[in-house]
């Protein structure tokens, strides 16, 4: 499989992007150290040289310069380049946290529904259609204000950490259903063929034929769905926090700087360009990665 993916160009240049992304988010303390600058300090209300009358950047291109490498944002004069470092790692972070927990329970789900079969199969079959049946952005734009009502007492502010939490919940609840009906159809497969048998005749128990003979043969699809999956959390964090039910101010976030580019674009389209375009390479280049993977674990799909 490594052999394979080695000669794929396109997928060797997509991981060295993903990977470049991922340090980006790792390092974005020292990168700020490093800089000079910070994601919260209100550079253009702290020097009124910045910004304008109306509050935009005085300098063109968004105050683009060299104290500002990407300018600052309208209104309040925050450091773009920051901004978008941190923004990296607060979408990454929930994205990679969505993904292991729903891959986790679509793995024990869909393989505890193929490898029963019988009414425990029909039933969990019936859970997973009804919750793919839901349209999930729309639930969870609308149960978010619930969960927060739950979570946080009256007059309380809700906590970066305790946003991010409820949205990897949601995301968890919605996310995980389509994997578990991948794998249980593979399971279904998978507990006819012989050496399956043989392990029962042999008389292994449940526990160890599901860890010792079909979970080792379910590995590809496991991380080609986890592969494709994280950029899709990436996209729906960032919708969601752009729609109002996500992080919220003043945790650095793509989506929120999204929702302020879209207010200002008319007078500053550059501060709606740096998250978008962003956004936009490290998407096509984990779809790209995703593609690349399933193709060097499988190269049979290509045919």
């Amino acid at each position: 499989m490594w052999r394979r993916f080695r000669r794929d160009r396109t997928g060797v240049a997509s991981a060295v992007i993903v990977l470049f992304f991922i340090l980006v988010a790792v390092a974005a303390p020292l990168i700020s150290l490093l800089y000079g600058k910070d994601p919260y300090t209100t550079y253009g209300l702290d020097d009124p040289g910045l910004l304008n009358e109306y509050g935009y950047p005085l300098l063109p291109n968004g105050g683009i310069s060299s104290e500002f490498w990407f300018g600052i944002e309208p209104s309040l004069g925050r450091d773009v380049f920051t901004q978008l470092v941190y923004g990296i790692r607060t979408s990454l972070l929930i994205a990679l946290a969505a993904t292991l927990t729903t891959t986790i329970l679509g793995v024990v789900v869909g393989i505890v529904a193929g490898y029963t079969g019988g009414r425990t199969d029909n039933l969990i079959g019936r859970v997973i259609d009804i919750m793919l049946s839901f349209p999930s952005t729309l639930f969870i734009i609308a149960f978010m204000p619930v969960v927060w009502n739950l979570l946080v007492s009256p007059g309380e502010e809700m906590s970066a950490l305790m946003s991010a939490t409820t949205l990897i919940i949601m995301l968890t609840v919605f996310g995980w259903a389509s994997l578990a009906r991948l794998l249980r159809g593979y399971v279904l497969s998978l507990r006819e063929r012989e050496f399956v048998e043989a392990a029962r005749v042999t008389g292994a128990s449940p526990t160890r034929i599901i860890f010792k003979e079909l979970l080792p043969n379910l590995w590809t699809p496991i991380l080609v769905q986890a592969t494709l999956a994280l950029p899709l959390y990436v996209t729906s964090e960032a919708a969601l926090s752009f729609l109002g039910v996500g992080m919220m101010e003043p945790t650095p976030d793509w989506g929120r700087m999204f929702l302020r580019g879209t207010e200002v674009y008319q007078d500053d389209i550059t501060y709606l360009m740096f998250p978008g375009v962003a956004l936009l390479i490290f998407v096509i280049a984990f779809n790209l990665l995703g593609d690349s993977v399933r193709d060097a674990f499988d190269p049979k799909i290509k045919h």
